[in-house]
């Protein structure tokens, strides 16, 4: 991303959060009788211990050099979680930008052997763009339609809100397409700039009502391994662990490993989805 889109992408972020701030966090009063969240720029300004002038260039993408004391102290003052904080000082210029997009359009083969090795868990792996890069028998099982789908769209966000198949799958998809959507802004703020990822935001701001309400609210998390739900048509509701790590050969692929929740017998349903004879690789160079 380029300079002058980090410090719009920066200060479109903090106007974002300091509207949506409760001011009761703050002691501070409504600012009318219906209107109980936003701070002023001069609020925000004091608590951070900078002058308005200078808070309100950073809100207007004005070409200044803030401190990464200054960009901490403003995060401080907005009550920003930890991903919040790392994704204003990125923006700064004070993070490591991680690898660009993708040049290839699969996983080497060595990460394809390793997905197809950890069958009968549900494994893929994402590029920085969250595009699918290969997948194991298991998540075939899962998500039929990721061997069918174009390549184009094999991207782990468009397919969370736009096919319907994965809405059905997942019984929270209100909640959990809005975590998705944080964990990718948190991890592409850097990359706004890049046309695959800008394409892919203008693409689903058009195709998806809830992508564009959730893209606007500016919320930032990080990844957290947690317990996921998903209602499959085949054996019904599989509780599965959600795990991502990173290859440390390949740091701009994510792998996304699904394991049985304890107690779930999640494992066994796994085992009575895959057919042995379906037992073969995922490599979108493979099928698609």
């Amino acid at each position: 991303m380029q300079h002058a889109d980090r410090r719009k992408e920066l200060g479109l972020f903090l106007r974002a959060r300091r509207n949506q701030a409760v001011r009761v966090d703050y002691g501070l009063p409504p600012l009318s009788r219906t209107r109980e969240r936003g701070l002023r720029r001069e609020e925000v300004a004091f608590l951070s211990g900078v002058s308005v002038t200078w808070y309100t260039w950073l809100e207007q993408g004005r070409d200044i050099n803030p401190s990464r004391q200054v960009l901490e102290a403003v995060g401080r003052a907005l009550h920003l979680s930890d991903a919040g904080l790392d994704y204003v000082l990125s923006l700064g210029g004070y993070a490591a930008v991680g690898p660009g997009p993708a040049a290839a359009a699969t996983a080497p083969a060595h990460l394809q052997r390793l997905l197809d090795a950890l069958d009968p868990n549900p494994s893929f792996a994402l590029f920085p763009d969250w595009g699918i890069a290969g997948w194991n028998s298991a998540y075939a099982a899962l998500f039929p339609n990721i061997a069918t789908v174009p390549a184009a769209d094999r991207n782990l966000l468009w397919l969370v809100f736009t096919d319907p198949y994965v809405r059905d799958l997942l019984p929270d998809w209100e909640v959990t397409s809005q975590r998705f959507l944080a964990e990718f802004r948190a991890e592409t703020g850097q990359r706004l700039g890049d046309v695959d990822v800008r394409n892919l935001v203008e693409r689903l701001k058009s195709a998806s009502p809830e992508f564009k309400e959730g893209w606007d609210r500016y919320d930032i998390l990080g990844f957290e391994s947690r317990e996921r739900v998903f209602h499959h048509p085949g054996v019904g509701i599989l509780t599965l662990e959600h795990h991502q790590l990173s290859p440390s050969d390949r740091p701009d692929l994510h792998l996304v490993v699904y394991t049985p929740a304890p107690g779930s017998g999640a494992g066994s349903l796994m085992g009575r989805l895959i057919p042995p004879a379906s037992q073969e690789s995922g490599a979108p160079a493979e099928r698609g």
